[in-house]
């Protein structure tokens, strides 16, 4: 499933959790890892991928 909702993941409680940017994943982890993405955005992630590119 790929989505920008988090709020279905109270419906859902995934195994795993991909940041997608550029068409490439930068980040993955578990389901904190969408929690995290809930709570601060994407902006830490893409800066760093970008930063890294």
């Amino acid at each position: 499933l790929i989505t920008h909702y988090t709020r279905i993941l109270r419906y859902i409680q995934p195994q795993f959790v991909h940041v997608f940017f550029g068409g490439r994943i930068i980040q993955s982890g578990g389901p904190e890892l969408a929690d995290e993405l809930e709570e601060n955005g994407y902006e830490r992630f893409t800066q760093a991928a970008a930063a890294g590119a």
